[in-house]
């Protein structure tokens, strides 16, 4: 299946999203919160999904992933480089193509009630939630430097910090989609090749 221009232009706006997603303290400072930075790159993950479905969802965050990877300063922080595959936070990054694709896919074979764009919506970001620990718990033991007494059970604790923001923002992804969905992009060329 040839990807026509559209879908990369859709595609080349979400990478572009998750790279001001991933630096929004940088633009509005407002969004630290207790020492904690909002980003919004797991509502941009889970909004590709819902809006671009599985295949092109997942191929917009692959995009995201290998332009910070070959240098572009896309990542959180301003950050990029292959090095990057190193972070212990990369995980959270490979976790957006797994979750653009779930998303997709579960929306693409649901009944499109706001319910389930919510539910699908809030498996994306358990998804999310899953590899990223998993992956800095992993990193921390065996590569990186890990902060005295770090353990399993605080990897996890570091994550009820952002945990209600992502809830929040992962169910506003789900009814902003949705809402997409049945009015701009039902008018939309992109709608059409979707549905071909």
């Amino acid at each position: 299946m040839k990807l026509k221009t559209i879908d990369l232009t859709l595609a080349g706006m979400f990478v572009a999203l998750m790279g001001i997603g991933a630096n929004i303290t940088s633009i509005a400072p407002f969004f630290v919160i207790g020492g904690v930075p909002i980003t919004l790159q797991t509502f941009f993950a889970i909004l590709a999904g819902v809006v671009l479905g599985s295949r092109l969802g997942a191929i917009a965050m692959t995009a995201y992933a290998l332009v910070g990877l070959v240098g572009v300063p896309v990542f959180a922080k301003f950050s990029g480089g292959f090095s990057s595959i190193v972070s212990p936070t990369f995980g959270f990054i490979v976790s957006y193509i797994l979750v653009a694709w779930v998303i997709g896919y579960i929306i693409e074979k649901s009944n499109k009630t706001t319910s389930m764009y919510i539910v699908a919506a809030l498996i994306g970001m358990v998804i999310n939630y899953a590899v990223g620990t998993n992956w800095m718990f992993a990193a921390y033991k065996i590569w990186a430097a890990a902060p005295e007494g770090f353990s399993y059970k605080m990897a996890w604790l570091w994550m009820v910090v952002p945990l209600p923001k992502d809830i929040i923002l992962a169910i506003f992804a789900g009814i902003l989609g949705q809402r997409l969905e049945r009015t701009v992009l039902t008018r939309s060329q992109f709608k059409n090749i979707k549905n071909a």
